[in-house]
């Protein structure tokens, strides 16, 4: 019995170490390998700002709620969250498993079920909220500077991750909300931890042209990668 143990101990601690050099490697080998061709579109003199918000385990990415914004995803306020509402700066975008992300608003509500889907397999959801000014000087806050042609790829991508209906329709999730400032959408794909929300977040950035590390499933790890890949 001891000698199992012992086994089962150790091959925990490999794994552990095996994914701890993946993801090492994973922050250091850049994807797109070279440097996007998408850069040569930078205007100099026209910069659209957008945030990366993070913690411990998950990312965001806020777009200003600009009048191009609330068009491209004006089918969020003919859902029931006016985007447009009264104070709003930003709006809040993030992709995760369905049961986690749905029955867990804060760590007081974890629960065993979703946890074990989001270490297996789940189905994913889109996350939208609306939001006031968001300090940028916050260590969990990060400004990414992007022309117009990047912006719009961005936007874009970010519309492209929503599941549609039958009729082309996004699908919102009903009594899923956090609070009266969110709203749930159904996703494309499948969720898993180690391809989760900051994988999707490094992949719609890589779709702007910046450069993130091959595979990021940490925030930290993402952040890490975005320094050293791009000139900022």
């Amino acid at each position: 019995m001891f000698l199992l143990i012992r086994r089962a101990i150790g091959g925990l601690c490999l794994v552990c170490i095996l994914l701890v050099i993946l993801m090492g490697l994973g922050t250091l080998v850049p994807r797109p390998f070279f440097e996007s061709i998408q850069t040569e579109a930078r205007e100099p003199d026209k910069k659209r700002t957008i945030l990366v918000l993070s913690n411990p385990i998950h990312t965001d990415i806020a777009l200003p709620a600009d009048p191009d914004v609330l068009e491209a995803f004006s089918f969020v306020s003919n859902t029931g969250l006016a985007l447009d509402f009264q104070g709003v700066f930003w709006v809040v975008f993030g992709w995760g498993g369905r049961s986690f992300y749905v029955e867990t608003p804060t760590w007081g509500h974890l629960k065993p079920g979703p946890v074990i889907d989001a270490l297996t397999w789940d189905k994913s959801v889109m996350h939208v909220r609306r939001t006031g000014p968001i300090a940028v000087e916050l260590e969990s806050v990060r400004e990414v500077h992007l022309s117009e042609i990047e912006f719009d790829r961005l936007l874009d991508s970010i519309r492209l991750s929503f599941e549609l209906d039958k009729n082309g329709d996004p699908i919102p999730i009903p009594n899923a909300a956090y609070d009266a400032h969110d709203i749930f959408f159904s996703a494309k794909g499948g969720f898993n931890a180690l391809l989760g929300c900051n994988t999707w977040t490094a992949r719609v950035l890589r779709t702007a042209g910046l450069q993130t590390g091959t595979w990021t499933p940490l925030p930290m790890t993402l952040n890490w990668s975005l320094d050293l890949h791009n000139h900022f």
